[in-house]
């Protein structure tokens, strides 16, 4: 919806302390555009979507991810190298900074929702320096009709100043950029980096922290979508690893491509009004609905565009971590409002740099706590400042650095409500087969979604002997045979045809799995520990 004949209504951000600003209020993207192509920060692509370039940053920062200890976190935030607490005292200062710097400019100013259950949505108010990054928020939030802007109050506050650096001596931070959540001010802090991902984030992190402590929710670090027979399907996953591309299915309708919750009542709910999705080697034969999305509204980042404004989706010059942020109404076939019920089937997606998971896998309730706390994936490169090569990673509940619970909070959360819902698991490998990364190659995309069609329609059947083998390293059932994919893909061992280097891999694999889960081995059940590789 555009919004354009709002963008006459005046506001004052003098209550936050920001003088004499010049202030563009709930702009359109027509708007948005036109504005970072004049000022030269951006082209217009041969489909008219906007292209940009975020800065020294092209990927979260992790390490300058901080939450402000007070009375609400101080004894619920799992503290340490993923939640950093921040000094309540520096905050403040840090803010005034931002505020004096953001005074005088022309500021671009949106106010936005979270969660499409209207019973915990949020109003959110993003005051941007630039108007790329509110663009992003147009897209990435929720937008409010006429009627709902008249009577907003933000619950929610983010200032975002890509040009505003830290000093860390002065400041308390590790280095010049930084994004600062305060629970007690409802307001997150995010300068000197220009990745518009962090705007995002910051509010998955907010709602991560409310959701399981205020109302019993489940907030997941997933995509959804849902079928004609009304059942609703759940995609785990970080980032690279498929989640927006295996739930923008032309047969589903996709309900969020990133971040959900999981009521009480059994309902999924998109906390987005839109989708930010990975481009590299992006295709229209491979991912049309995605390839479809970018058009007018659009807003790539990172990428290479030739002098007709072609997009040239395989250079990966600047990063490999190219995204697209669109509105989610740039896809055809979604749910509306993006909301689901009936959780049938949960998918764990992994893209395994070993090249020794089998590509798909059906888990028990044990085994599917152990690789959600697991959360077994790779990082690839570019995806986060300082990572420039795929490596093996664990991140917990597969989603750790938005995380600011214990993960057994998330995975207590998520057990009882799979039981309870009878819900099928099962961990799919969207990485290397045939060998590890830098001999095997990456997983065809085709055979992952006919493995996904065959888990949702049934079609894979009851776990047995005749039709599944039970891995003899990881434990898991893997099928042995799948409508659409030939045999022999469903085995990695075979892909490998080196029987020796795979299970010399594999277990090396597995005992990286139990290292990884000591930590977490004094909150685990009996149940919880029986998942675990039995070899390794």
């Amino acid at each position: 919806m555009a919004l354009s004949a709002l963008s006459t209504k005046t506001i004052s951000l003098s209550q936050y302390g920001i003088k004499n600003a010049t202030i563009a209020y709930q702009l359109d993207p027509e708007e948005l555009h036109t504005i970072c192509v004049e000022k030269g920060e951006g082209k217009t692509t041969s489909t008219g979507a906007l292209a940009i370039n975020t800065g020294t940053f092209t990927g979260r920062s992790p390490k300058d991810r901080f939450i402000v200890i007070d009375e609400h976190t101080r004894d619920q935030v799992w503290w340490g190298e993923i939640n950093i607490p921040f000094d309540k005292t520096k905050f403040e200062r840090l803010r005034r900074r931002m505020l004096t710097y953001l005074s005088d400019r022309k500021l671009f100013v949106r106010d936005a929702f979270a969660c499409a259950d209207t019973r915990y949505r949020i109003g959110i108010r993003v005051i941007n320096e630039n108007a790329w990054s509110n663009l992003f928020a147009y897209n990435m939030f929720l937008r409010p009709t006429e009627a709902e802007l008249d009577n907003f109050k933000e619950d929610w506050l983010i200032l975002n100043a890509p040009g505003f650096k830290a000093n860390p001596e002065l400041d308390g931070t590790r280095q010049e950029n930084f994004a600062i959540i305060s629970f007690e001010e409802k307001t997150v802090l995010i300068g000197g980096t220009g990745y518009t991902g962090e705007i995002k984030k910051s509010i998955f992190s907010v709602l991560n922290f409310l959701l399981p402590v205020t109302q019993e929710t489940l907030p997941m670090h997933c995509s959804a979508n849902v079928g004609e027979n009304g059942e609703t399907a759940v995609f785990f996953g970080l980032s690279g690893t498929g989640k927006t591309t295996l739930s923008a299915d032309p047969n589903r309708k996709l309900i969020g491509d990133d971040e959900h919750g999981w009521t009480p009542d059994n309902t999924i709910f998109n906390f987005e009004g839109g989708c930010y999705a990975k481009v590299i080697n992006l295709s229209e034969e491979q991912e049309p609905d995605i390839f479809n999305a970018i058009t007018a509204g659009a807003l790539l980042e990172n990428v290479v565009l030739d002098t007709d404004g072609e997009v040239d989706f395989s250079d990966t010059s600047i990063t490999q971590n190219t995204r697209v942020s669109y509105p989610i109404h740039h896809i055809s076939n979604i749910q509306t409002p993006s909301i689901g019920k009936n959780p049938k089937n949960i998918f764990f997606l992994t893209a395994d740099a070993f090249g020794v998971l089998p590509p798909i896998s059906k888990l028990t309730p044990g085994q599917a706590a152990y690789h959600f706390i697991s959360g077994y994936t790779a990082k690839v490169a570019g995806t986060e400042a300082g990572v420039n090569e795929p490596m093996p990673s664990f991140s917990a509940c597969f989603g750790a650095p938005f995380m600011p619970l214990h993960p057994t909070v998330y995975a207590e959360m998520l057990s009882d409500k799979m039981k309870e819902a009878g819900v099928n698991v099962w961990l799919i490998n969207t990485g290397w087969t045939g060998g590890p990364y830098g001999i095997g190659k990456r997983m065809a995309l085709k055979y992952t979604r006919a493995m996904i069609n065959a888990a949702l329609s049934g079609a894979l059947g009851e776990v047995n002997h005749e039709n599944y083998h039970m891995h003899s390293v990881f434990g898991v059932a893997q099928p042995r045979i799948c409508p659409g994919v030939p045999d022999s893909v469903l085995s990695p061992r075979q892909t490998w045809n080196n029987d020796e280097g795979y299970y010399k891999t594999a277990h090396k694999l597995a005992a990286a799995f139990k290292n990884n889960f000591k930590k977490f081995e004094a909150y685990a059940s009996e149940e919880i520990m029986a998942g675990q590789p039995p070899l390794g």
